[in-house]
């Protein structure tokens, strides 16, 4: 009777490791949209929310710190169980840089005065939905651990670096064609780069639950498509 109710606290906590992951992933994905959102319509209410729900974030990724902590030190846990839990801690990780992503976007609508070019906002918000979706996917796999799912996020990454180029080269010929344009455009630069990090941080989610389920890190480069540096570089 004893090792059962044990058995049964011990699941009780990799559950919770669980659910806790999955109430993070949903605010994570939530503040990235709204930022974005907030960003495109001059949404400063919007923007000062996003902001605030940061605070929840990092306390839901320091309450899991602090679970995985106490459950490895009461269970000593090996092979699948250890990586659960190690895993839960990468992805928590990754997830909170989310949200600073999404925050540190917020911070930039009090900044963008006169809000955003049409043609810009369509391109922020084109690069928003690939690194949203591979977010959404990537907690989905989460929850179903597939391998094969998880290897073709991961694989995907190179789709959110072409447009993310293909921005920073428009926002770059704005900047050229007036002056005027450059200070927003900066600000743009940031928040593009922003939400293409989201995209980084979804691969790397993607990765984790690859080495939770097999025990072994994924073979190969993650393929990139990000040549803003050298167009930086070429137009300096």
């Amino acid at each position: 009777m004893a090792s059962t109710h044990i058995l049964s606290a011990y699941d009780e906590e990799l559950q919770y490791l669980t659910r806790r992951i999955s109430e993070m992933g949903g605010l994570a994905e939530q503040m990235c949209t709204d930022a974005v959102r907030a960003l495109v319509n001059s949404d400063s209410a919007l923007a000062q929310k996003v902001i605030a729900d940061d605070v929840g974030l990092d306390q839901s990724e320091r309450e899991i710190q602090e679970k995985a902590i106490i459950t490895i030190a009461r269970r000593q846990p090996v092979a699948a169980d250890l990586r659960e839990i190690v895993g839960s801690l990468r992805i928590a990780a990754d997830l909170e840089r989310v949200g600073d992503l999404g925050k540190n976007t917020a911070k930039r609508v009090i900044a963008v005065q006169g809000g955003v070019p049409r043609k810009l906002a369509r391109g922020l918000e084109h690069l928003s939905d690939l690194a949203l979706v591979q977010l959404k996917e990537v907690l989905d796999v989460y929850v179903s651990r597939s391998v094969e799912k998880a290897e073709a996020i991961r694989l995907r990454d190179e789709e959110i670096d072409a447009m993310y180029t293909s921005l920073f080269r428009e926002l770059l010929t704005y900047m050229m064609e007036d002056p005027r344009n450059i200070t927003t455009c900066t600000h743009l630069l940031f928040c593009a780069k922003n939400i293409e990090r989201i995209g980084d941080h979804a691969t790397n989610i993607a990765e984790t639950i690859y080495y939770m389920t097999t025990g072994a890190q994924p073979e190969g480069e993650r393929p990139k498509d990000d040549t803003s540096n050298t167009l930086g570089a070429a137009n300096s």
